[in-house]
């Protein structure tokens, strides 16, 4: 089947899901006269675009609390950044997911990994991780909630944390500053810090566009990160100068909006 004929299907398809809420891929095969496998694939693209939620043995319509929390702030660079970053996460890893646009890409692939437990400090994304298939173990900081980072802050949120120790933590940022490290416009860096502390491992999720933005409150500094995700327009020079500082630059393909 032609490329055209392949993205017909897909359109056709959501407009099913969102129309029934759920479908099945045995129905799907024989309402569009393909193979099952053809039609799994078609379920795990349009998954990773976002767009639904593959159940066994079909797929079902993305909570609207997540559709409108995701759609409008997922560029497919962010996307593409986030796949790039769950390549790291290994079954069974415990990992912290921070609040942010960019670090929410990463609930989508989390169905394909096994035993994991995640906390987050952000509503919408622990109402994503609940939805998703293979649910992982989920916990949540609580603490005051900041309008601003739309996330839960605070020393509440900061001692729920130390209670834990995790693998990794996923984290953006608002900009970068080569000599310094990650820098953000808002001023309660407190429990990002504490992120840092009781994590093993440090991933920092950001566009290359961010980089050399000039803002004042540094968040986390080099010595506390251990990889950046970032798009493959950052200049070598830069790439060279972030590497020299031991952290490790994972370039993921630039997409257009």
């Amino acid at each position: 089947m032609n490329k055209r004929n392949t993205q017909e299907r897909r359109h056709n398809i959501m407009s099913l899901v969102n129309k029934q809420g759920e479908v099945s891929v045995e129905d799907l095969a024989l309402r569009f006269e393909t193979s099952e496998v053809t039609i799994r694939k078609d379920l795990a693209t349009l998954e990773k675009a976002g767009l639904l939620l593959r159940r066994y043995g079909g797929a079902v319509a993305v909570p609207n609390e997540v559709s409108q929390q995701f759609s409008a702030k997922m560029a497919p660079n962010k996307l593409s950044i986030a796949q790039a970053a769950s390549r790291l996460i290994k079954d069974h890893n415990r990992i912290i997911i921070d609040s942010g646009s960019t670090t929410a890409g990463l609930i989508q692939h989390l169905n394909h990994k096994r035993g994991l437990l995640v906390m987050t400090n952000s509503l919408s994304l622990a109402n994503a991780i609940h939805e998703l298939e293979q649910e992982p173990t989920l916990l949540m900081t609580g603490g005051t909630w900041d309008p601003h980072s739309e996330s839960f802050q605070g020393q509440i949120a900061e001692q729920v944390l130390r209670s834990y120790n995790f693998d990794q933590l996923f984290i953006g940022a608002d900009g970068i500053d080569i000599e310094r490290g990650t820098t953000t416009f808002n001023e309660l860096t407190g429990l990002s810090k504490v992120m840092a502390d009781v994590s093993r491992e440090v991933i920092v999720m950001l566009e290359s566009e961010k980089f050399g933005r000039r803002i004042p409150n540094l968040e986390l500094p080099w010595d506390q990160i251990s990889v950046l995700v970032t798009d493959d327009r950052l200049p070598a020079e830069m790439v060279e100068q972030i590497s020299n500082q031991n952290v490790q630059v994972i370039l993921a393909p630039f997409i257009n909006s």
